[in-house]
């Protein structure tokens, strides 16, 4: 399902049709001492892809009971993500400039409550798989069983016990409206014989590897019936240098 961006809200300019091409000019408009650049470029690609064409959230909807949930947990350098957000409405890119300032919304860690968009503060590795487990559950509780909950990993989060404890819960509940986005950067500490989609698999998830910088494989991926299962998605990009 093709997500286009809304008309804008009272006081919110129109931001142009959204262009994958404008990326890195909306990135370099983000300064700093703390930009953690590798992490930031990892995730483009799949950010990209997931609000460009699979997430049905827009600027006007991010309120909205029925609304797709997005949690960003890889939330160190999350430039390309406030790029994504901004190309796509959610604020206007007149913000990026003042990445990291004191007054700025847009911190080095994403904050729900000053970021238009973002569901989570988020930083802390090992905290989004959890919490999207949570959110599903909560969605549930609701009988809002429509909405599709996402959450951005890094590979090295998997080092963190706390994923594997969520990992081990969803998949025997059954958690169809999660869906597990794994950028793999060979950045973990620790791996799984036949690879990270593997971990996911023995606990009962549909689990697919593919090329992080293909759009269209990307696309294919996230669209992937899974019935009675969360999916995971490993997306693999160049090593962290």
């Amino acid at each position: 399902m093709t997500n286009t961006t809304a008309a804008p809200a009272p006081g919110r300019r129109a931001a142009p049709a959204p262009d994958f091409r404008d990326l890195p000019r909306l990135i370099a408009l983000m300064t700093g001492a703390e930009k953690h650049a590798p992490a930031a470029h990892s995730t483009l690609d799949a950010l990209w892809v997931l609000y460009h064409r699979v997430l049905r959230v827009t600027p006007d909807t991010v309120d909205d009971p029925g609304r797709d949930r997005f949690l960003l947990s890889k939330g160190h350098g999350p430039m390309a993500y406030y790029a994504v957000l901004a190309s796509h409405g959610f604020f206007d890119e007149g913000l990026l400039p003042g990445f990291g300032s004191y007054d700025s919304p847009l911190g080095h860690h994403p904050d729900r409550l000053l970021v238009p968009g973002a569901e989570i503060g988020s930083g802390s590795l090992g905290h989004g798989l959890p919490l999207a487990v949570g959110t599903v559950l909560g969605l549930r509780a609701q009988h809002l069983t429509d909405p599709r909950v996402w959450v951005l990993i890094g590979d090295a989060e998997l080092d963190e016990g706390s994923n594997h404890e969520a990992i081990a819960h969803a998949g025997p509940a059954g958690l169809e409206q999660l869906h597990t986005l794994v950028i793999d950067n060979a950045s973990a500490t620790h791996g799984w014989p036949g690879g990270i989609a593997s971990r996911f698999a023995s606990a009962g998830w549909d689990a697919l590897t593919v090329n992080g910088r293909d759009h269209e494989a990307l696309h294919e991926a996230f669209t992937t019936p899974h019935p009675g299962r969360p999916l995971a998605v490993v997306a693999r990009v160049e090593p962290k240098n």
